[in-house]
């Protein structure tokens, strides 16, 4: 049976992994009592005996425990923003180009950011199939629910009494410097990153993700995307549905471990639409995926899917 430690199982991310994986008898998780969860000794300890070790931490603290790994046959799966364009960490998406068999091979893998895993779904199969160019100027906005700010967003949006502009949609990585464009460019093969807009609204999890393109910058046009969409994502969590509905809403993949993507728009303007729970495939879902690849078992296990 094999060993899993999650590092910072406290926190939200860490919560789903260990619920998901405490249902299963395939897999053992190590897990420390109070006293010794941030006992470094007992971290290095349990890391180095497991044959996963889950990193659930903010970045500085991810690099730290990714140090203390000296067992060579451990697997490190980090969910932070600290290895995800690290060139010694094979990118967790494993739906693009080859990374399943990168991931299945891999000791370190780094798991997508949740805006990340919506754009990188939409854009990476169009620059690796010349649909646009690496230098094609992109912007995209994202809606996530606000669970993705994790348990003090959380508690701020479920409290009594609370702030009335929590009612309303907002907009935030307002510098054009969010944690997620380095990743997005370098998965994408992007020579800028796009001008991204990330809105948290007042609903508990689903993402939105949109990428607008205008037609001229699109060889073969909305056809040829989708063609590509097709052909692309035959295997795994990601599904190209070709949609007619008047709304789309962000909620649509709540619950779910899996993401759909869409094209909308016209011949002259064309909106490219992921959508998926920023907790299933934008972060513990996705761990979940990985940790499954990484031990050689259907993909899937575990998962709660939409599409099956």
């Amino acid at each position: 049976m094999k060993k899993i430690f999650i590092d910072g199982s406290a926190g939200t991310t860490g919560l789903r992994i260990k619920e998901r994986l405490l249902l299963r008898k395939d897999i053992e998780l190590i897990i420390l009592p109070e006293e010794k969860r941030k006992d470094e000794a007992s971290r290095r300890d349990a890391l180095n005996s497991a044959d996963i070790a889950v990193l659930c931490l903010p970045d500085d603290a991810a690099r730290e425990a990714a140090a203390f790994a000296e067992n060579p046959d451990t697997v490190i799966i980090d969910t932070s923003t600290a290895h995800r364009t690290d060139e010694n960490f094979i990118y967790g998406f494993p739906e693009i180009a080859d990374n399943r068999q990168r991931i299945a091979a891999a000791k370190r893998i780094a798991n997508p950011g949740c805006h990340a895993s919506g754009f990188i779904s939409l854009i990476a199969p169009l620059t690796e199939n010349k649909i646009i160019a690496p230098d094609t100027p992109l912007s995209c906005f994202s809606l996530t629910g606000y669970s993705g700010g994790g348990k003090k967003m959380i508690a701020e949006y479920q409290a009594d009494g609370r702030d009335p502009l929590l009612n309303a949609p907002r907009m935030y990585g307002l510098t054009q410097s969010h944690k997620h464009l380095p990743e997005m460019k370098k998965v994408c093969g992007l020579k800028t990153a796009p001008i991204f807009c990330p809105i948290v609204a007042p609903y508990y999890s689903g993402m939105e993700v949109t990428v607008s393109l205008f037609g001229d910058c699109v060889h073969g046009g909305s056809a040829a995307i989708k063609e590509v969409y097709r052909d692309y994502y035959k295997k795994g969590l990601v599904h190209f549905e070709d949609n007619s509905e008047s709304f789309l809403s962000a909620a649509e993949l709540s619950g779910f471990d899996d993401m759909q993507i869409t094209v909308c728009g016209n011949e002259e303007r064309i909106l490219l639409v992921s959508r998926f729970d920023n907790l299933g495939k934008g972060a513990s879902g996705s761990a979940v995926q990985n940790i499954n690849i990484a031990l050689g078992t259907e993909e899937t296990h575990g998962l709660n899917l939409k599409y099956k």
